[in-house]
């Protein structure tokens, strides 16, 4: 079995405890305005352009958006970062895209992992069935759980699916007793208003349990937009300006009021 990813990243300190490797899998259901990896929303491999400067000349390139890889050969590239991982308290994160738009990949991957000593993240939008979920439970120590608008139409404008599969299956994570970081994208016009910031954190508080381990505010920001340009896709954030770091600190400290670890970024 083999599954489809579209980038790997060694040395990752922003998914999960300690020095990770992320795959990033190719795949989503979700259209979200602000995508920041528009590569890892088709389910197919791709052909994108990157370019590179060089003094006053610009080369450009065509590169594959998307790569078979094997079960084993994920082990292979954890085994080599190994050492890293055991002495920062790592392990592997699997991120997209949307991971559980290959599930059965996966729950293999995952499994191995788990049986090869390494600690085991998924990265989601929540939006999947629950038995997926369900399968991949056991062999998940971390879920980096993404929530993004609690109110269901304006969820579904920004990101093209509604919400309440997302809260069902946030609720069944944590009722499962497994670690739970919740990441909220702060995106400007979409979910940075006083009344639904109040509303996110009676969500998160009303929720609150010793499994839910950390709040994750993620700022938006500009890196994906020279993507849109190169992959000819229209970018519905231009000229939206990133929150400023004042800003983000003002959220840290709201949410901290739920008695929750807060984080600025991954």
């Amino acid at each position: 079995m083999k599954g489809l990813i579209f980038s790997v990243k060694r040395y990752s300190i922003n998914d999960g405890p300690g020095i990770r490797v992320t795959f990033f899998m190719k795949g989503c259901p979700l259209s979200c305005w602000w995508c920041h990896n528009p590569e890892g929303i088709s389910p197919l491999p791709e052909k994108i352009e990157l370019s590179e400067k060089v003094g006053e000349k610009e080369f450009v390139k065509i590169a594959d958006a998307g790569k078979f890889i094997s079960v084993d050969e994920i082990l292979n590239i954890l085994d080599k970062e190994r050492i890293f991982i055991a002495q920062s308290g790592g392990g592997v994160t699997f991120s997209g895209g949307e991971p559980m738009q290959q599930p059965e990949f996966l729950l293999e991957a995952l499994k191995a992992s788990r049986e090869n000593g390494y600690h085991t993240a998924v990265d989601t939008s929540g939006y999947s069935l629950p038995a997926n979920y369900s399968a991949i439970i056991p062999y998940t120590d971390l879920f980096l759980f993404d929530i993004k608008h609690l109110d269901d139409d304006k969820h579904e404008k920004f990101t093209s699916v509604s919400n309440t599969l997302i809260i069902n299956n946030f609720k069944m994570i944590l009722d499962s007793g497994r670690d739970v970081m919740v990441r909220i994208p702060v995106i400007p016009g979409f979910n940075d208003d006083d009344v639904h910031l109040e509303k996110m954190k009676s969500f998160i508080s009303e929720n609150r349990a010793d499994n839910l381990r950390k709040i994750c505010l993620l700022p938006f920001h500009r890196i994906g937009s020279s993507k849109y340009k190169r992959m000819n896709i229209p970018d519905r954030m231009n000229g939206v300006e990133p929150p400023s770091a004042a800003r983000m600190n003002e959220l840290k400290r709201f949410f901290a009021e739920t008695g929750i670890r807060v984080k600025i970024g991954g």
